[in-house]
């Protein structure tokens, strides 16, 4: 079943001579719960592309539709709103906020919402992101790799239709990308999640189902590696 289809979308910067065309006339759609790799040199539009299928960045042109709803469509506030509750973001640089620890980085987004923290779920996250005993430590006191950890929970307690993540392990070693990766998808597996990584390393777009490949803001290949 379709959770995202993008039509025809593109981002334009600037004008005249330094006018330039980020993302050219994409389109695709994705399947509920598929793991999805989006790979391309820095400058293809990748991270662009991202950031308009979450809502981020208003396209120049086209449409982004999740879950039959068309995020252009709505206005800023009904958008934000819809972007809390149903994408979850985690991107390169963590964006963890200094003066709250680890459980209230991650329940922020419910914080924020007015929604009940569901506690069991909140345990059962905080263990499968192995930060059981580090939940009252502040970002300054974690290692890169949980830090990211913790951004994943934090995109992950809404339990949103999709999960976006942009260039997670940008920042990290091989050691710690490898487990980020296997934690995307074991929240892919376990909780159903449809994900969409952005990521220039090829090693680790090949664990996805699937492999989008941009080139100047245009999709030259578009390959399912595990049906």
């Amino acid at each position: 079943m379709e959770i995202l289809r993008v039509e025809n979308l593109s981002k334009v910067y600037g004008k005249g001579a330094t006018r330039v065309k980020a993302v050219d006339g994409v389109s695709f759609s994705v399947n509920r719960g598929e793991f999805v790799a989006i790979i391309g040199a820095s400058g293809s539009g990748k991270s662009t592309l991202l950031h308009m299928i979450g809502g981020v960045d208003r396209p120049t042109a086209g449409k982004v539709i999740v879950e039959e709803t068309d995020l252009y469509n709505l206005n800023e506030s009904k958008r934000a709103i819809f972007r809390r509750r149903q994408v979850g973001l985690i991107y390169q640089f963590y964006n963890l906020l200094p003066i709250l620890n680890v459980e209230e980085n991650i329940t922020l987004p419910l914080l924020l919402d007015n929604r009940k923290i569901e506690l069991q779920f909140l345990k059962e996250l905080i263990e499968t992101l192995n930060l059981t005993g580090r939940t009252a430590h502040l970002p300054n006191e974690l290692s890169g790799g949980e830090q990211q950890r913790v951004s994943i929970g934090r995109a992950l307690i809404n339990r949103p239709a999709l999960v976006l993540a942009d260039e997670p392990t940008g920042n990290l070693d091989s050691k710690n990308s490898q487990e980020i990766v296997e934690l995307l998808k074991l929240s892919n597996r376990r909780y159903h999640q449809t994900l969409i990584m952005v990521t220039h390393a090829p090693d680790l777009a090949l664990q996805a189902d699937r492999m989008i490949t941009l080139a100047d803001g245009r999709i030259v290949k578009d390959e399912v590696i595990r049906p």
